[in-house]
């Protein structure tokens, strides 16, 4: 480990139903990172929001009891410094100061490496907290991050732009509450049966299911809204082809990566969170006789141990087709880092549709980078640089005007009148 190298803060966890997917992903990067120019610092966001560090957090075998590794980890508290870094300040609790003989444990963190899938990790909350702090991080911007995460207004926004999207309707939960029978009419008068319900919200293909009649639409609504207060109906593709593409870069350049076709398990018509996540085969991806790509032997597989075929078998021209429309929609939501587009291909007309975009893709999607050219530990080191890049670029802005509004002389044309 070089004397200079930078203290990556490897943020996991979170307050989000893909708390473990985020453990996951963030844990592979950690094994990734090359430790002559980078220091993996992990920063780990318990189930109720407590902010955690220290060495057994990077132990994937530690979190099989949580309970157990939060007494072994450091809470922390974040303090923003003049420097454009961000201090890990070890949390005490008040009061309990005088018991130790030590001043609180602080780390430095010259740039975020966001692992956090789902919630306000993903939504641009957390992006959010690190430009408040004047940090480095890896990710879309705040805008980007929102704008992703919500499904409803992904598509809005791909369709006004042209990028077709499949028939969908969309329900608040105050619109939905005791108006259920005109939301199920609704559904049924705006889209054919068979329809996939989602939360707007969410990933890893959490809450989503597809309904083939009234009964069941009503019972996917209901689930969906348990993990999101809106919620997305949308007209299936019955002969679907999924289709997804990662894309590496930021404004002023993006390059997409191979095309990969997740394959769902014989008994579902949809990917599950299961299929995801929780093979038991072994089986890491179907790519031509290759295997897929892994992070170290003692690394959680994560996305890679999905079934997968790479590059996805489409014609060069489709191939290409897909690579442009992921770049422009890469663009057009202003994102930055790594993401991961998804397309529905309806086989039966050759349709192509946008379904999502991830701008924190399970396990980084390094197992389409791999096949590409980009080792993980590269692409974990663009990462770092394109953050560190925009960093620059904010910090180069006019951000405050030298000048006190407040000072005396200002503030009297702002003091009210004495009473007469």
């Amino acid at each position: 480990m070089s004397s200079d190298s930078l203290n990556v803060g490897v943020v996991l966890g979170g307050v989000a139903p893909e708390h473990e997917v985020s453990v996951i992903s963030a844990l592979q990067a950690a094994a990734a990172l090359d430790r002559d120019r980078y220091t993996p610092v992990p920063i780990y966001v318990a189930k109720d929001g407590t902010w955690y560090t220290g060495e057994p957090l990077l132990d994937v075998e530690q979190y099989r009891d949580l309970d157990a590794l939060r007494e072994e980890a450091t809470p922390v508290a974040l303090a923003p410094t003049p420097h454009g870094h961000l201090d890990l300040v070890e949390d005490r609790e008040a009061g309990a100061l005088q018991r130790f003989k030590r001043p609180p444990l602080r780390t430095r963190i010259d740039v975020m490496l966001l692992g956090l899938h789902g919630g306000p990790g993903e939504n641009g909350g957390i992006q959010g907290l690190c430009e408040t702090f004047n940090v480095p991080y890896t990710s879309a911007g705040v805008f980007g991050s929102a704008l992703g995460m919500d499904k409803v207004m992904s598509k809005r926004v791909c369709r006004e732009a042209g990028i077709p999207v499949v028939d969908f309707v969309a329900f608040r939960e105050d619109e939905w509450s005791y108006q259920e029978e005109a939301g199920l009419d609704r559904c049924e008068a705006e889209l054919d049966y068979p329809l996939v319900v989602k939360p707007a919200r969410c990933g890893s293909s959490i809450g989503i299911q597809q309904a083939e009649i009234r009964e069941e639409l009503d019972a996917a609504i209901e689930d969906a809204f348990r993990y999101d207060d809106k919620v997305v109906v949308e007209k299936a593709v019955e002969d679907l082809r999924e289709i997804n593409c990662s894309v590496l870069g930021d404004r002023h350049d993006a390059t997409p990566s191979v095309l990969e076709e997740p394959v769902a398990s014989a008994e579902d018509e949809v990917l599950t969170f299961q299929d995801k996540y929780m093979r038991e085969d072994g089986e890491s991806a179907k790519e031509g006789g290759e295997e897929g790509a892994k992070s170290g032997e003692s690394a959680p597989e994560g996305m890679a141990a999905q079934d997968r075929i790479v590059p996805a078998e489409l014609s060069d021209e489709r191939t290409a087709e897909i690579q442009e429309m992921a770049v422009r929609i890469f663009h057009l939501f202003e994102c930055a880092g790594v993401v991961r587009i998804d397309f529905m291909i309806d086989a039966a007309t050759d349709q192509l549709y946008f379904n999502e975009i991830n701008t924190i893709p399970g396990s980084f999607s390094f197992y389409l980078w791999e096949p590409s050219g980009v080792p993980f530990d590269e692409l974990l080191d663009r990462l770092v640089t394109i953050a560190r890049r925009r960093h620059r670029e904010r910090n180069g802005r006019v951000q405050t005007y030298d000048v006190n509004l407040l000072a005396e002389k200002s503030l009297q044309g702002f003091k009210a009148e004495e009473p007469a």
